[in-house]
Protein backbone atom coordinates (compact mmCIF):
# COMPACT_ATOMS: atom_id res chain seq x y z
CA UNK A 1 0.00 0.00 0.00
CA UNK A 2 2.84 2.35 0.88
CA UNK A 3 4.50 1.57 -2.46
CA UNK A 4 1.25 2.37 -4.25
CA UNK A 5 0.94 5.67 -2.40
CA UNK A 6 4.56 6.51 -3.15
CA UNK A 7 4.00 5.64 -6.81
CA UNK A 8 0.94 7.87 -7.03
CA UNK A 9 2.83 10.69 -5.31
CA UNK A 10 5.75 10.42 -7.72
CA UNK A 11 3.36 10.29 -10.66
CA UNK A 12 1.62 13.41 -9.38
CA UNK A 13 4.93 15.21 -9.02
CA UNK A 14 5.92 14.26 -12.57
CA UNK A 15 2.58 15.51 -13.90
CA UNK A 16 3.01 18.79 -12.05
CA UNK A 17 6.54 19.25 -13.40
CA UNK A 18 5.36 18.39 -16.91
CA UNK A 19 2.48 20.86 -16.66
CA UNK A 20 4.85 23.55 -15.41
CA UNK A 21 7.24 22.91 -18.26
CA UNK A 22 4.42 23.03 -20.78
CA UNK A 23 3.19 26.29 -19.26
CA UNK A 24 6.67 27.80 -19.48
CA UNK A 25 6.78 26.95 -23.17
CA UNK A 26 3.43 28.50 -24.02
CA UNK A 27 3.79 31.34 -26.52
CA UNK A 28 3.64 34.98 -25.52
CA UNK A 29 0.38 36.23 -26.99
CA UNK A 30 0.31 39.74 -28.45
CA UNK A 31 -2.89 41.22 -29.84
CA UNK A 32 -3.22 43.26 -33.00
CA UNK A 33 -6.24 45.55 -33.43
CA UNK A 34 -6.21 46.34 -37.13
CA UNK A 35 -8.44 47.51 -39.98
CA UNK A 36 -8.51 44.57 -42.40
CA UNK A 37 -11.73 45.66 -44.09
CA UNK A 38 -13.07 49.09 -44.99
CA UNK A 39 -11.32 52.23 -46.18
CA UNK A 40 -8.12 51.66 -44.20
CA UNK A 41 -7.65 48.00 -45.13
CA UNK A 42 -4.66 48.62 -47.43
CA UNK A 43 -2.67 49.92 -44.47
CA UNK A 44 -4.06 47.22 -42.17
CA UNK A 45 -3.09 44.34 -44.44
CA UNK A 46 0.41 45.79 -44.78
CA UNK A 47 0.62 46.02 -40.96
CA UNK A 48 -0.41 42.39 -40.62
CA UNK A 49 2.13 41.26 -43.21
CA UNK A 50 4.97 43.22 -41.61
CA UNK A 51 4.19 41.91 -38.12
CA UNK A 52 3.90 38.29 -39.27
CA UNK A 53 7.23 38.65 -41.06
CA UNK A 54 8.96 40.07 -37.99
CA UNK A 55 7.47 37.51 -35.58
CA UNK A 56 8.68 34.73 -37.85
CA UNK A 57 12.18 36.22 -37.71
CA UNK A 58 12.12 36.67 -33.91
CA UNK A 59 10.85 33.13 -33.31
CA UNK A 60 13.48 31.66 -35.65
CA UNK A 61 16.12 33.41 -33.54
CA UNK A 62 14.85 31.81 -30.31
CA UNK A 63 11.88 33.96 -29.38
CA UNK A 64 11.69 36.14 -26.28
CA UNK A 65 12.39 35.02 -22.70
CA UNK A 66 12.68 31.47 -23.98
CA UNK A 67 9.21 31.53 -25.53
CA UNK A 68 7.85 32.08 -29.01
CA UNK A 69 5.61 35.00 -29.91
CA UNK A 70 2.05 34.49 -31.13
CA UNK A 71 0.12 37.28 -32.82
CA UNK A 72 -3.66 37.48 -32.64
CA UNK A 73 -5.04 39.69 -35.42
CA UNK A 74 -8.61 40.97 -35.08
CA UNK A 75 -10.32 43.19 -37.63
CA UNK A 76 -11.66 46.38 -36.03
CA UNK A 77 -13.10 47.47 -39.42
CA UNK A 78 -11.77 50.99 -38.88
CA UNK A 79 -14.65 51.65 -36.50
CA UNK A 80 -14.50 52.96 -32.91
CA UNK A 81 -17.31 50.74 -31.57
CA UNK A 82 -15.82 47.64 -33.18
CA UNK A 83 -12.38 48.64 -31.87
CA UNK A 84 -13.77 48.55 -28.32
CA UNK A 85 -15.27 45.11 -29.03
CA UNK A 86 -11.90 43.92 -30.32
CA UNK A 87 -10.16 45.35 -27.25
CA UNK A 88 -12.46 43.40 -24.93
CA UNK A 89 -11.98 40.26 -26.95
CA UNK A 90 -8.20 40.56 -26.78
CA UNK A 91 -8.34 41.08 -23.02
CA UNK A 92 -10.38 37.89 -22.77
CA UNK A 93 -7.79 36.07 -24.89
CA UNK A 94 -5.12 36.80 -22.31
CA UNK A 95 -2.76 38.85 -24.46
CA UNK A 96 0.14 40.53 -22.66
CA UNK A 97 0.14 43.60 -24.92
CA UNK A 98 -1.60 44.99 -28.00
CA UNK A 99 -0.34 46.63 -31.18
CA UNK A 100 -2.79 49.10 -32.73
CA UNK A 101 -5.22 50.51 -33.53
CA UNK A 102 -3.87 52.76 -36.27
CA UNK A 103 -6.54 55.47 -36.18
CA UNK A 104 -6.74 58.10 -33.44
CA UNK A 105 -10.47 57.81 -32.73
CA UNK A 106 -10.28 54.03 -32.51
CA UNK A 107 -7.23 54.21 -30.24
CA UNK A 108 -8.83 56.77 -27.90
CA UNK A 109 -11.92 54.56 -27.63
CA UNK A 110 -9.83 51.44 -26.92
CA UNK A 111 -7.43 52.98 -24.38
CA UNK A 112 -9.69 52.69 -21.27
CA UNK A 113 -10.34 48.99 -21.93
CA UNK A 114 -6.64 48.15 -21.99
CA UNK A 115 -5.83 50.50 -19.12
CA UNK A 116 -8.44 48.86 -16.87
CA UNK A 117 -7.01 45.44 -17.78
CA UNK A 118 -3.41 46.53 -17.18
CA UNK A 119 -2.42 45.67 -20.75
CA UNK A 120 -0.08 48.00 -22.70
CA UNK A 121 -1.38 49.34 -26.01
CA UNK A 122 1.19 50.49 -28.57
CA UNK A 123 -0.65 52.18 -31.43
CA UNK A 124 0.90 52.34 -34.88
CA UNK A 125 -0.01 55.59 -36.65
CA UNK A 126 -2.55 57.22 -34.31
CA UNK A 127 -1.26 60.79 -34.11
CA UNK A 128 -3.79 62.64 -31.90
CA UNK A 129 -2.18 63.69 -28.56
CA UNK A 130 -5.23 62.34 -26.67
CA UNK A 131 -4.17 58.79 -27.56
CA UNK A 132 -1.44 58.88 -24.90
CA UNK A 133 -2.52 61.82 -22.72
CA UNK A 134 -6.04 61.97 -21.28
CA UNK A 135 -7.35 65.46 -22.21
CA UNK A 136 -9.80 65.49 -19.29
CA UNK A 137 -7.06 65.12 -16.68
CA UNK A 138 -3.94 66.13 -18.54
CA UNK A 139 -2.31 62.95 -17.25
CA UNK A 140 -0.43 60.43 -19.35
CA UNK A 141 -2.35 57.23 -20.02
CA UNK A 142 -0.17 54.67 -18.19
CA UNK A 143 -0.72 51.85 -20.69
CA UNK A 144 -0.75 53.80 -23.98
CA UNK A 145 2.34 54.31 -26.17
CA UNK A 146 3.16 55.17 -29.78
CA UNK A 147 6.23 55.11 -32.08
CA UNK A 148 4.99 57.83 -34.49
CA UNK A 149 4.93 61.63 -34.45
CA UNK A 150 1.89 63.53 -33.14
CA UNK A 151 -0.48 65.98 -34.79
CA UNK A 152 0.88 69.23 -33.32
CA UNK A 153 4.16 68.44 -35.08
CA UNK A 154 2.43 67.23 -38.25
CA UNK A 155 0.21 70.31 -38.40
CA UNK A 156 3.19 72.58 -37.87
CA UNK A 157 5.15 70.85 -40.65
CA UNK A 158 2.21 71.22 -43.06
CA UNK A 159 1.82 74.90 -42.21
CA UNK A 160 5.54 75.56 -42.46
CA UNK A 161 5.72 73.85 -45.85
CA UNK A 162 2.68 75.78 -47.11
CA UNK A 163 4.10 79.13 -46.00
CA UNK A 164 7.80 78.68 -46.81
CA UNK A 165 7.88 76.24 -49.73
CA UNK A 166 4.55 76.87 -51.46
CA UNK A 167 4.72 80.59 -50.63
CA UNK A 168 1.07 80.49 -49.56
CA UNK A 169 -0.17 83.46 -47.55
CA UNK A 170 -3.91 82.73 -47.62
CA UNK A 171 -5.03 79.25 -46.57
CA UNK A 172 -8.42 77.56 -46.30
CA UNK A 173 -9.21 74.40 -44.34
CA UNK A 174 -11.75 71.69 -45.20
CA UNK A 175 -12.06 69.04 -42.47
CA UNK A 176 -14.22 66.20 -41.13
CA UNK A 177 -15.99 67.32 -37.95
CA UNK A 178 -16.73 63.69 -37.09
CA UNK A 179 -13.06 62.67 -36.94
CA UNK A 180 -10.76 63.31 -33.95
CA UNK A 181 -7.81 63.12 -36.30
CA UNK A 182 -9.22 65.63 -38.78
CA UNK A 183 -10.53 68.12 -36.21
CA UNK A 184 -7.33 68.40 -34.26
CA UNK A 185 -4.97 68.36 -37.23
CA UNK A 186 -7.00 71.24 -38.70
CA UNK A 187 -6.59 73.13 -35.41
CA UNK A 188 -2.81 72.61 -35.27
CA UNK A 189 -2.39 73.68 -38.90
CA UNK A 190 -4.45 76.82 -38.29
CA UNK A 191 -2.39 77.81 -35.25
CA UNK A 192 0.96 77.19 -36.93
CA UNK A 193 0.02 78.93 -40.19
CA UNK A 194 -0.99 82.05 -38.28
CA UNK A 195 2.24 81.99 -36.28
CA UNK A 196 4.19 81.76 -39.55
CA UNK A 197 2.47 84.96 -40.72
CA UNK A 198 -0.30 83.53 -42.90
CA UNK A 199 -4.05 84.14 -42.81
CA UNK A 200 -6.79 81.52 -42.58
CA UNK A 201 -9.41 82.89 -44.98
CA UNK A 202 -11.97 80.09 -44.64
CA UNK A 203 -12.59 77.07 -42.43
CA UNK A 204 -15.31 74.66 -43.57
CA UNK A 205 -16.44 71.35 -42.07
CA UNK A 206 -18.42 68.32 -43.18
CA UNK A 207 -19.66 65.24 -41.36
CA UNK A 208 -18.18 61.77 -41.77
CA UNK A 209 -19.77 59.78 -44.60
CA UNK A 210 -20.86 62.93 -46.44
CA UNK A 211 -19.76 62.79 -50.06
CA UNK A 212 -20.73 66.21 -51.41
CA UNK A 213 -18.55 69.15 -50.31
CA UNK A 214 -19.47 71.56 -53.09
CA UNK A 215 -21.30 74.00 -50.81
CA UNK A 216 -18.29 74.25 -48.49
CA UNK A 217 -15.89 74.48 -51.41
CA UNK A 218 -18.01 77.18 -53.00
CA UNK A 219 -17.60 79.34 -49.91
CA UNK A 220 -13.87 78.60 -49.90
CA UNK A 221 -13.60 79.64 -53.56
CA UNK A 222 -15.06 83.06 -52.72
CA UNK A 223 -12.09 83.71 -50.41
CA UNK A 224 -9.45 82.95 -53.08
CA UNK A 225 -7.00 80.94 -50.95
CA UNK A 226 -3.51 80.07 -52.15
CA UNK A 227 -3.74 76.60 -50.60
CA UNK A 228 -6.46 74.36 -49.16
CA UNK A 229 -5.50 72.11 -46.27
CA UNK A 230 -7.59 68.91 -46.22
CA UNK A 231 -6.68 66.83 -43.12
CA UNK A 232 -8.78 63.76 -43.94
CA UNK A 233 -8.38 60.18 -45.07
CA UNK A 234 -7.71 59.41 -48.73
CA UNK A 235 -11.31 58.94 -49.90
CA UNK A 236 -12.52 62.31 -48.62
CA UNK A 237 -9.39 64.07 -49.89
CA UNK A 238 -9.84 62.61 -53.38
CA UNK A 239 -13.52 63.59 -53.53
CA UNK A 240 -12.75 67.10 -52.28
CA UNK A 241 -10.02 67.49 -54.90
CA UNK A 242 -12.33 66.46 -57.76
CA UNK A 243 -15.12 68.73 -56.60
CA UNK A 244 -12.73 71.64 -56.06
CA UNK A 245 -11.35 71.35 -59.58
CA UNK A 246 -14.87 71.00 -61.00
CA UNK A 247 -15.71 74.32 -59.34
CA UNK A 248 -12.69 75.97 -60.97
CA UNK A 249 -10.61 76.18 -57.78
CA UNK A 250 -6.93 76.30 -58.71
CA UNK A 251 -5.43 76.57 -55.21
CA UNK A 252 -2.76 74.10 -54.16
CA UNK A 253 -3.93 71.08 -52.16
CA UNK A 254 -2.24 69.89 -48.99
CA UNK A 255 -2.98 67.09 -46.52
CA UNK A 256 -1.71 64.91 -43.71
CA UNK A 257 -0.62 61.30 -43.36
CA UNK A 258 -4.19 60.08 -44.00
CA UNK A 259 -3.59 60.68 -47.71
CA UNK A 260 -0.87 58.09 -48.17
CA UNK A 261 -2.80 55.26 -49.85
CA UNK A 262 -2.77 54.41 -53.58
CA UNK A 263 -6.56 54.80 -53.37
CA UNK A 264 -5.96 58.54 -53.30
CA UNK A 265 -4.76 58.50 -56.90
CA UNK A 266 -7.32 55.95 -58.06
CA UNK A 267 -10.20 58.02 -56.67
CA UNK A 268 -8.84 61.52 -57.26
CA UNK A 269 -7.26 61.10 -60.67
CA UNK A 270 -5.84 64.23 -62.26
CA UNK A 271 -7.57 66.44 -59.67
CA UNK A 272 -5.25 65.30 -56.90
CA UNK A 273 -2.11 65.35 -59.08
CA UNK A 274 0.51 67.70 -57.68
CA UNK A 275 -0.98 67.75 -54.20
CA UNK A 276 1.35 67.51 -51.20
CA UNK A 277 1.00 65.74 -47.87
CA UNK A 278 2.88 65.00 -44.68
CA UNK A 279 3.84 61.40 -43.99
CA UNK A 280 5.79 59.42 -41.41
CA UNK A 281 8.23 57.78 -43.82
CA UNK A 282 8.98 57.33 -47.51
CA UNK A 283 10.07 54.46 -49.76
CA UNK A 284 13.32 56.35 -50.37
CA UNK A 285 14.18 56.53 -46.64
CA UNK A 286 17.60 54.83 -46.24
CA UNK A 287 16.67 53.54 -42.77
CA UNK A 288 13.94 51.23 -44.10
CA UNK A 289 15.64 49.73 -47.16
CA UNK A 290 16.42 46.40 -45.47
CA UNK A 291 12.77 46.09 -44.43
CA UNK A 292 11.55 47.00 -47.92
CA UNK A 293 13.77 44.38 -49.54
CA UNK A 294 12.53 41.66 -47.17
CA UNK A 295 8.89 42.71 -47.65
CA UNK A 296 9.17 42.71 -51.44
CA UNK A 297 10.83 39.30 -51.45
CA UNK A 298 8.12 37.81 -49.26
CA UNK A 299 5.00 39.51 -50.65
CA UNK A 300 6.02 40.55 -54.16
CA UNK A 301 5.01 44.20 -53.79
CA UNK A 302 5.84 47.43 -51.98
CA UNK A 303 4.13 47.88 -48.62
CA UNK A 304 1.61 50.70 -48.22
CA UNK A 305 3.47 53.07 -45.89
CA UNK A 306 3.80 54.10 -43.15
CA UNK A 307 1.77 51.58 -41.11
CA UNK A 308 3.89 48.46 -41.59
CA UNK A 309 7.03 50.31 -40.51
CA UNK A 310 5.33 51.70 -37.40
CA UNK A 311 3.84 48.28 -36.61
CA UNK A 312 7.30 46.74 -36.61
CA UNK A 313 8.60 49.61 -34.47
CA UNK A 314 5.77 48.91 -32.00
CA UNK A 315 6.61 45.21 -31.80
CA UNK A 316 10.34 45.88 -31.39
CA UNK A 317 9.53 48.33 -28.60
CA UNK A 318 7.50 45.63 -26.82
CA UNK A 319 10.12 42.92 -27.33
CA UNK A 320 12.89 45.13 -25.97
CA UNK A 321 10.71 45.98 -22.95
CA UNK A 322 10.08 42.27 -22.25
CA UNK A 323 13.79 41.53 -22.37
CA UNK A 324 14.75 44.42 -20.09
CA UNK A 325 11.88 43.75 -17.67
CA UNK A 326 12.46 40.01 -17.74
CA UNK A 327 8.69 39.72 -17.61
CA UNK A 328 5.46 40.03 -19.58
CA UNK A 329 3.62 41.73 -16.73
CA UNK A 330 1.78 44.80 -18.02
CA UNK A 331 3.07 47.27 -15.45
CA UNK A 332 6.63 46.01 -15.86
CA UNK A 333 6.38 46.37 -19.64
CA UNK A 334 4.99 49.90 -19.36
CA UNK A 335 7.80 50.92 -17.00
CA UNK A 336 10.41 49.49 -19.35
CA UNK A 337 8.90 51.16 -22.42
CA UNK A 338 8.85 54.54 -20.65
CA UNK A 339 12.61 54.29 -20.30
CA UNK A 340 13.42 53.18 -23.83
CA UNK A 341 16.50 54.97 -25.13
CA UNK A 342 18.12 54.83 -28.56
CA UNK A 343 16.50 51.51 -29.48
CA UNK A 344 17.26 50.26 -33.03
CA UNK A 345 13.91 49.80 -34.79
CA UNK A 346 12.78 49.44 -38.40
CA UNK A 347 12.44 53.21 -38.92
CA UNK A 348 15.80 54.07 -37.34
CA UNK A 349 16.16 54.62 -33.59
CA UNK A 350 13.53 55.17 -30.93
CA UNK A 351 13.68 57.04 -27.62
CA UNK A 352 10.48 57.43 -25.61
CA UNK A 353 9.44 60.47 -23.59
CA UNK A 354 8.23 59.18 -20.19
CA UNK A 355 6.15 62.33 -19.71
CA UNK A 356 3.77 61.63 -22.60
CA UNK A 357 4.70 58.19 -24.01
CA UNK A 358 5.51 59.73 -27.40
CA UNK A 359 8.86 59.35 -29.19
CA UNK A 360 11.49 62.06 -29.08
CA UNK A 361 12.53 63.72 -32.37
CA UNK A 362 10.49 61.61 -34.79
CA UNK A 363 10.98 62.99 -38.32
CA UNK A 364 8.34 63.64 -40.98
CA UNK A 365 8.49 63.77 -44.76
CA UNK A 366 6.63 65.75 -47.41
CA UNK A 367 5.46 63.77 -50.43
CA UNK A 368 4.02 64.95 -53.74
CA UNK A 369 1.24 63.08 -55.54
CA UNK A 370 2.32 62.07 -59.05
CA UNK A 371 -0.66 60.41 -60.72
CA UNK A 372 1.22 59.82 -63.98
CA UNK A 373 3.87 57.76 -62.21
CA UNK A 374 1.33 56.29 -59.78
CA UNK A 375 3.70 57.32 -57.02
CA UNK A 376 4.19 59.51 -53.99
CA UNK A 377 7.38 61.40 -54.69
CA UNK A 378 9.73 62.42 -51.87
CA UNK A 379 10.06 66.19 -51.56
CA UNK A 380 11.84 66.87 -48.27
CA UNK A 381 12.36 65.62 -44.73
CA UNK A 382 11.71 67.54 -41.53
CA UNK A 383 13.62 66.57 -38.41
CA UNK A 384 12.83 68.23 -35.06
CA UNK A 385 15.59 70.63 -34.11
CA UNK A 386 17.12 70.61 -37.60
CA UNK A 387 14.54 72.48 -39.70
Amino acid sequence: MKKDLLGWALAGMLLAVSAGAAGAEEPIRIGHSVSLTGGSSMWGLAEQNALDMLVEEINAAGGVLGRTLELIHYDNRGDAVESVNVARRLVGDGVVAVIGPAQSGNSIASAPVFENAGIPMVVTTATNPAVTVDPSSGQVRPMAFRPCFIDPFQGTIAAQFAFEDLKARRAAILYDVGSDYSQWLAKYFEEAFKVAGGTIVAQEAFRSEELDYRAQLGRIKEQAPDVIFIPTMQKEAALAAKQARDLGITAGLLGGDGWGSPDLMDLGGSAIDGGYFVNITDLADPDIQKFLQAYREKFGADPVLPNPVMAQDALLLLVDAMKRAGSTDGKALAAAMENTKDLPVTSGRLTMDPENHDPFNKPAVIQRVDVGQKAFVFVKKFEPGRN
